[in-house]
């Protein structure tokens, strides 16, 4: 991954704003994930969370821990189809170096440190997200790219 790949994250516009729903996609590679992810918000957010709102106030009217909240939900969603509807897996970033690199493998100071967490349902997997989304949408988290791993492992390499 390149450096823009490197500081990718999942990032909203402002809370309560006209676009309070709406994820910033700058870098032209990672707009299809990032899109990807926008629908299961928007989904989310007007006919998954029940509210007495109107639609545009369903979008537009949302704090910044209801954001965390659709998107533990989309990224969770999108894992889970992902596993076939058996499983999801979430990778996240640990101080812990759980892969020593062999062979032609060059370390980068984050692949080595991913530790998997699997569940077997989703509501699991969407609280341990909701829990820890900090770590796909802070500031150097490399949010996208651990969504991209996740995504992956929920697959199944063989898959």
């Amino acid at each position: 991954f390149g450096c823009e790949w490197a500081e990718a994250h999942f990032r909203f516009r402002e809370p309560f704003s006209d676009l309070a729903y709406a994820l910033e996609a700058e870098e032209v590679g990672m707009r299809a994930v990032l899109m990807a992810v926008q629908a299961h918000i928007i989904r989310h957010l007007l006919f998954v969370r029940d509210t007495a709102q109107t639609p545009w106030e369903r979008l537009c009217r949302i704090s910044r821990r209801e954001q965390g909240e659709a998107l533990a939900a989309a990224l969770a969603e999108t894992l889970w189809a992902a596993g076939g509807g058996v499983r999801a897996v979430v990778c996240l970033v640990t101080t812990t170096v759980h892969v020593v690199p062999r062979g032609g493998y060059k370390a980068d100071n984050f692949t080595e440190r991913i530790q998997l967490f699997e569940f077997s349902e989703k509501a699991a997997a969407q609280e341990f997200i909701c829990d820890h989304v900090n770590c796909f949408r802070g500031e150097g988290s490399r949010g996208v790219i651990l969504f991209l791993y996740s995504l992956l492992f929920s697959r199944t390499l063989e898959r």
